[in-house]
Formats: C-alpha cells, structure tokens, sequence
C-alpha cells in the first residue's frame, strides 16, 4: 500500500470519526437543549433538556391598573396569620416584607397560591424561615397569592409588608376569620 493510500484511508478514518462525534454530540446535547427530544435520558439528567423552551418574558403588559399597599401584622410568639392578594393569572406584583426587630425576630414563612382561596389547592413556591424577604411574583392562575407567617420567637414581632401591583384586593386569615380590605377605589 502506498503512502497515498494510507493518507487517504487516515483522511477517510478521521471523516468518520468526526461524524460520529458530531452525531454523538447532536443526540446527547442538541436535541436535548434545543428540541426538547431526549431519546437517551442524559439531557435531563444533565439538566439541560428543553432549555431553549425557557424564555425571559422582559415586557408583560397589563390592561389594569396599578397599587400600592402597605399592611402591617403584629404577632405574639407562636401567634401566625395570612395574607393574600387577589390576583388574576399573569397578574404580578413586586413585594418587600420584614420582621422587625430583625434582631430577635425568628419567623416561619410560606409563600403560595390557591386557586379560588380553597386551601386544598394550594400551590407553595417557598417554605422558609427568615426575617424578610423580596421580590417579584407573577401569579400563575387567577386564586390569591401571599403569605402564610409565624412567629416562633420569644418576643413580639411586626411583619410589615409593601407590594406594588395589579392586585385590587387584599384578605387577611386569621383566628378570627377572613378579613378582605378593598385597595383599588371602585373594587367590588
């Protein structure tokens, strides 16, 4: 055999091995990541099956208006109470709430949503405990969204919530019963 065919059989050799790498590659981490096709499993294992499924929604417009509410809680060691906004699916809201004081304060919380306020559809986005806590919330189906607090401390503590958004109405749980505070002038 000659040098020009051994150069082409190496050429030939390397060709194919490139096409099964590339054909590798396609399986295990391309179609996982860009088609959401997983035939061997290792895309979601690996964590990036459907990845290109997932979209930054950067501008969301909302044909309601806008509020602001500030609600304040004092709970007694062990007491807890709840509180909800009403919101609309794809309605959203920015939130900032805390203990206070923050030094002594040792608080339970959980951050969910029900469907048509019935605990036994209920959905929980964050079970915690902490001081405080902020951020934005976009509310995945029309029901009531907030937070469940308790204080486990041995001393007082005041829960002061801010939220901004296109919630009208707010409802207070407590060992009292349901509360609801109209926020938006005009809220039926």
């Amino acid at each position: 055999m000659n040098s020009n065919n051994r150069a082409s059989l190496s050429l030939v050799k390397l060709a194919i091995g490139a096409l099964a790498a590339a054909s590798l590659a396609l399986v295990l981490f391309v179609l996982p990541a860009e088609f959401d096709i997983d035939p061997t499993g290792l895309g979601e294992s690996m964590g990036i099956k459907g990845m290109s499924g997932y979209q930054v929604g950067a501008l969301t417009t909302q044909s309601g208006a806008v509020y602001q509410d500030r609600s304040s809680f004092w709970l007694a060691p062990f007491e807890s109470v709840e509180f909800k906004y009403t919101l609309a699916e794809g309605q959203s809201m920015v939130f900032d709430w805390r203990a206070t004081p923050s030094a002594t304060a040792d608080v339970i919380y959980e951050m969910h949503s029900e469907v048509d306020a019935d605990p036994e559809q209920s959905v929980t986005f964050e079970l915690s405990r902490g001081d405080s806590q902020r951020g934005t919330f976009v509310a995945p189906f029309d029901g009531v969204h907030g937070w469940y607090w308790e204080n486990r401390g041995t001393e007082e503590v005041e829960i002061l919530l801010e939220a901004t958004g296109f919630f009208s109405h707010g409802t207070t749980y407590g060992p009292s019963g349901a509360f609801t505070k109209v926020i938006a002038q005009g809220a039926n």
